[in-house]
């Protein structure tokens, strides 16, 4: 049966930070809170915990995994990024958004579009995922909690300890979280595309590419 913390969202306590970073390099899936909705994570190369989360939300090969990141600097040896891809991004990061990028040499298949070759980026605007990295010192790979046959991602603590306590080994409950996914950005392209519209504020795109 999975572990449940209560985290405080604006000021994480360190000594539970601590003992999740501990769970997840053991191998661990953790549930945790973001800037838009509740999601799955484990680390980058750990296998086992990315097929465990595969066969939660039923995704398929063609599904983009997503690396959340803690700032610009770890972006480079998962994705290549040109001078004007950096400018967007920092100008948009920390927030909600997810940015797919051409995937370095160094990115397993596995994490990768079969087709594209591409991987998603993300840094959140969320401290108990900040320092959750932190603590790590190294990215985590992530998908939204979307469980199969669901539209929206749960978003109730109590809800989701009752349906996944027994699927993850950790879930972190900073209160109820948001319904909305990010905003992903492809820029793989000359122009940045809009693939999906969430939460993220697309308005500004044009005069910030």
């Amino acid at each position: 049966m999975g572990q449940c913390f209560e985290i405080h969202k604006d000021n994480p306590q360190g000594r539970l930070i601590s003992q999740a970073a501990s769970i997840i390099r053991r191998g661990g899936v953790v549930v945790y809170p973001t800037d838009s909705c509740y999601a799955l994570a484990c680390l980058v190369g750990d296998k086992s915990a990315l097929d465990r989360i595969i066969r939660l939300r039923q995704l398929g090969e063609r599904h983009n995994m997503t690396l959340i990141c803690r700032d610009l600097s770890e972006i480079s040896s998962f994705a290549k990024v040109g001078n004007a891809e950096f400018r967007l991004i920092k100008s948009l990061t920390p927030g909600a958004y997810t940015f797919l990028l051409k995937a370095t040499r160094d990115v397993p298949r596995r994490l990768q579009h079969p087709k594209r070759k591409t991987i998603g980026i993300r840094i959140p605007d969320n401290n108990i995922v900040l320092a959750l990295l932190d603590s790590l010192g190294e990215p985590m790979l992530s998908a939204s909690l979307i469980l199969p046959d669901e539209e929206l991602p749960m978003n109730d603590p109590e809800d989701i300890l009752q349906r996944l306590k027994n699927e993850v080994d950790l879930i972190i409950d900073s209160g109820h979280g948001g319904l909305s996914a990010t905003t992903v950005l492809d820029l793989t392209q000359d122009d940045p595309i809009v693939i999906r519209e969430g939460i993220g504020e697309i308005d500004s795109l044009i005069d910030l590419s």
